[in-house]
């Protein structure tokens, strides 16, 4: 296991769990949000880059969101807000899949990484949203486009407006989480869910992930482009041409 002042990081083969670990409640100061990009940049980066699950130490709180002592004028604010939505754009972008798990509070910023990653586990204490409306704070641009994407404008609009939070179980009922199971198997549902993502073709999913993310600010004719690039690089690609064999194998013995 690597530590750094903010993040535990342990690598098991393919998969990477990266613990977000600022006592008592993980808040994201410019230090975590830095160490959190880097480490996904780096990972991505790397020629086989490995799954991901992202979490929070203790059981309290995945994350309370941004750090709020942080925004004391625009010279600390500025910069901080820049790098995180660097981040999300890392996470949006990062070619293998990314699988929250979530013990608490995801609230904020942190909410944003739950619209940002592939897929999300949490446990029945889990409480998410943005409410930053009530506490002088705004989300970023990003994060609030995303929330329209994922849970619909009216879900976003409840989110957002009120600042309210929500329970696990209106959580999945609107999107923002995958499935709920007992606090103590959020790591190990969350790690079996990662692997199974990882074993898919990595070349097909990090195209469906791209398109999924991606395509809706895209104009047809780009669409079509990265259509006939994915297609040059998976047609030819050996793992996707054995899947094929085996499908036309199966149907045939059929």
């Amino acid at each position: 296991m690597n530590t750094t002042t903010s993040l535990l990081i342990e690598r098991d083969r393919d998969l990477v769990t990266i613990t977000m670990n600022r006592p008592p409640a993980n808040a994201l100061n410019a230090q975590l949000i830095v160490e959190l990009l880097d480490t996904i940049k780096g990972l991505a980066g790397e020629e086989s880059p490995p799954g991901i699950i992202l979490t929070g130490s203790g059981d309290r709180f995945f994350s309370a969101g941004g750090d709020i002592k942080e925004v004391v004028g625009l010279e600390v604010a500025r910069p901080r807000i820049r790098f995180f939505h660097e981040l999300l754009v890392v996470m949006e972008t990062y070619p293998g899949p990314i699988v929250c798990a979530v013990r608490g509070y995801a609230v904020g910023g942190a909410l944003e990484f739950l619209l940002h990653a592939d897929y999300v586990v949490a446990d029945a204490a889990c409480k998410v949203g943005f409410p930053e409306i009530n506490h002088g704070l705004l989300p970023v641009t990003k994060g609030m486009r995303r929330a329209v994407e994922k849970l619909g404008v009216r879900a976003a609009q409840q989110l957002l407006y009120w600042g309210d939070l929500v329970g696990a179980e209106h959580a999945v009922a609107i999107g923002a989480v995958n499935e709920i199971v007992a606090t103590a198997e959020v790591a190990s549902r969350a790690r079996e869910v990662c692997g199974a993502l990882r074993q898919k073709d990595r070349k097909l999913f990090h195209a469906i992930k791209r398109s999924l993310n991606r395509t809706a600010q895209m104009s047809d004719q780009a669409l079509e482009e990265m259509t006939v690039a994915d297609l040059d690089a998976y047609v030819t690609a050996e793992s996707s041409t054995n899947a094929r064999a085996r499908f036309l194998s199966k149907n045939n013995k059929g």
